[in-house]
């Protein structure tokens, strides 16, 4: 069967750091956690930053405009975790309260966790292989490069496409 749900991921990685695992957590209801136990391959569409890239970023009229952006495929074998549900909840809510003013706390809602917890199960995905896919401008030529990321706003597309093409950028254009 066939089956998605956007979740939110934790990435544990070897002393290299290499992604060997994805740690998570579902609601049992989810569909998705029936066809996992019969069949506990899955591929996991990790979605990286992605823009449009308008003609209007350089001064060249018969330049076309691209589809520049980040993604990966990884194929991963699945485990249910139950005995780790809470710490699951609890890394990933620490995670995503990072950098609040008063970072929630799971603790917070001691009261309704008994009631809670038995609806939810943590997984571990472990990484198979990987599969990544960019296309952040490495094909344009050095003028282009330049000038499209130079007149590109401020954000993580604009940082990629930096880092993927910094040999090939001008001093302002690192900037």
């Amino acid at each position: 069967g066939f089956g998605a749900s956007p979740l939110p991921l934790l990435a544990e990685c070897d002393a290299d750091g290499s992604l060997v695992a994805l740690f998570g957590h579902m609601a049992i209801a989810n569909p998705q956690v029936a066809l996992l136990r019969e069949q506990p391959s899955a591929l996991v569409l990790v979605n990286g930053p992605q823009a449009y890239i308008s003609p209007e970023l350089l001064s060249n009229p018969t330049w076309v405009p691209t589809w520049n952006y980040a993604a990966a495929a990884v194929h991963v074998d699945v485990v249910f975790v139950p005995e780790e549900t809470r710490e699951s909840i609890e890394r990933l809510t620490d995670r995503m309260e990072q950098g609040h003013a008063a970072p929630w706390k799971v603790s917070d809602a001691e009261a309704r966790l008994p009631a809670m917890l038995p609806h939810i199960i943590a997984f571990r995905a472990y990484v198979r292989t990987i599969d990544g896919r960019f296309k952040l401008g490495r094909d344009e030529s050095h003028a282009s490069i330049n000038q499209i990321v130079g007149n590109m706003a401020h954000g993580p597309l604009r940082d990629w496409m930096r880092l993927y093409n910094e040999e090939r950028l001008e001093e302002e254009t690192k900037a």
